[in-house]
């Protein structure tokens, strides 16, 4: 087999940066939001519309499961079989952890934790039992070469081998069982559609038939095509729609990717592809098992045996989005704990000054588009208020109270938002959350900058890159809203969590700057 270096025409990398280049210069072509769906598809998407584990959350879960247990079968029967003699308690549990982490990590490099693996735990039997072994080989290497042997009871080295052996033995015949009724259920599944019909898209079914053990759900087929070129049903699944409607289909059924079944060459159309569907928050992959170009190896990834070009990640996914979540909870409540005076006082200005309630409520963006109801505090007369956001505030405004300038100026009226967060809705550090219906010159956001959407791939946040590089506050010219959605973007393609602790840093210093919050 040939190895060829990605010609130009059909570089990945060239077709994210001709998308990025699109969206700068304006000329990126957004789907209509709102567009409806077919009932077909509306009803597939109902049966997709809760959210399922993927399979890298389930392997992270049972890697710290089968830590835990070794740990704990070690730990028990040190403390079953201490009868009070002078055994160094510190050394059993340092001996265990290190015995628990490298039996994980030795698990980890035979692929015991490969989906296949997991669903027929009886063929990797030897393997699980091997590790388990050598670990124990290892451990007593150590301990001879420390001479530290007097200090450790052979039974109880014995006693935890033969414990631990027990305990991966069951847990992994119960895993198996459980994978293979979550498989069945839909708790354990990438969900994923297929964009483009006719041959292309039948030879990727029929590969995908041939690798049992991956956990791909294909739930659809859309397409732009008529039925001459792309029949209504491919290898037994429906052709859902156009591509404008599968942005919808995509967020109300929680899809997790999309496969274009195109020929590489045909970058043209994957090119206008992409500029509809980066939007969402979803892995997009280029299916190239059909093609006679090959690449180098480390250019693909894979579904089972079928090669996928990857063009776009899901941004924030799996366990990142485990540590996103902890590091919002921690510091929302560190946040409350410390400006709780400065809420309260807030509450009490609000109320002691003009008429109508300490909070406002307003319908705004969430992730993947969802609308959602962001708290803040009052900072209009009540019988002036906007909650649709249609009208600006500007500088001067008359709407706005004495006490609700301050509070915007200072951004205390964004601190009830620390519950959004809480609740799951918000995340501390992301792009602002805008109004719905917020426009500027009667013209919506997404009509002046096409890929505005793609904002909306992650949870948007209290505070962002945008907000602490000056785009904060009115938006009234073109340039404001595509810069801060310039910066947007840049968050999500680099977010870390350190870069959230740096955009949390320094949010208090540039709130200082009070030159565009009125």
């Amino acid at each position: 087999m040939y190895k060829f270096e990605k010609p130009e025409q059909i570089d990945v990398q060239s077709l994210r940066k001709k998308i990025s280049g699109a969206s700068a210069r304006g000329d990126q072509a957004e789907p209509a939001e709102g567009q409806g769906i077919n009932p077909l598809a509306q009803q597939i998407a109902q049966q997709f519309s809760e959210s399922s584990f993927t399979p890298a959350m389930i392997v992270g879960l049972l890697r710290l499961a089968e830590f835990a247990g070794v740990f704990i079968t070690g730990l028990l029967v040190h403390i079953t079989y201490n009868t009070g003699s002078h055994f160094p308690f510190l050394g059993y549990i340092s001996i265990i952890a290190v015995g628990s982490a490298f039996t994980v990590l030795l698990l980890q490099i035979t692929d015991a934790y490969q989906i296949p693996a997991l669903r027929t735990p009886s063929k990797i039997l030897p393997r699980i039992l091997g590790a388990w072994a050598i670990t124990f080989a290892l451990m007593a290497v150590a301990i001879f070469f420390l001479k530290s042997g007097h200090e450790y009871s052979r039974v109880w080295f014995l006693s935890w081998f033969m414990g631990g052996a027990g305990y991966l033995v069951l847990e992994r015949s119960l895993v198996a069982f459980a994978i293979r009724r979550w498989a069945r259920n839909g708790v354990m599944e990438r969900r994923a559609v297929i964009v483009g019909g006719g041959a292309p898209a039948k030879a990727l079914i029929r590969a995908f038939e041939q690798q049992p053990d991956n956990d791909i759900r294909i739930c659809g087929i859309f397409d732009d095509r008529g039925e001459a070129r792309s029949p209504a049903i491919v290898a037994g699944y429906p052709k859902l729609g156009t591509i404008g409607e599968l942005v919808e289909f995509a967020r109300l059924a929680r899809i997790d990717m999309l496969i274009i079944a195109l020929p590489l060459t045909a970058e043209s159309r994957i090119l206008q592809l992409l500029k509809k569907l980066w939007v969402l928050p979803v892995d997009i992959r280029l299916a190239a098992h059909s093609n006679s170009l090959r690449f180098r190896p480390r250019s693909y990834s894979h579904i089972g045996a079928v090669p996928m070009l990857d063009i776009f990640d899901k941004p924030i996914r799996d366990w990142d989005s485990v540590a996103k979540r902890i590091f919002d909870i921690a510091f929302s409540l560190v946040a409350l704990a410390l400006l709780w005076p400065a809420m309260i006082g807030a509450a009490i200005a609000i109320k002691t000054t003009s008429k109508g309630p300490v909070f406002f409520m307003q319908k705004r963006h969430g992730f993947n588009n969802e609308i959602i109801n962001v708290l803040k505090f009052r900072s209009m007369y009540t019988e002036m208020s906007d909650p649709t956001a249609r009208l600006a505030v500007t500088k001067g405004d008359p709407r706005v109270t004495p006490v609700g300038r301050f509070l915007r100026k200072s951004s205390i009226d964004e601190l009830p938002q620390l519950f959004n967060v809480l609740r799951g809705q918000l995340s501390l550090v992301g792009p602002r959350p805008h109004a719905v219906l917020a426009q500027t010159h009667d013209r919506a956001y997404a009509d002046i900058v096409e890929g505005y959407f793609a904002r909306h791939r992650v949870k948007p946040g209290v505070t962002g890159w945008a907000q602490i590089n000056g785009w904060r506050g009115e938006i009234d010219h073109d340039d404001k809203i595509k810069f801060r959605t310039a910066y947007d973007l840049y968050y999500i393609e680099n977010w870390s969590l350190f870069f959230d602790l740096k955009i949390l840093f320094l949010t208090p210093f540039r709130l200082l700057n009070t030159e565009n919050a009125y």
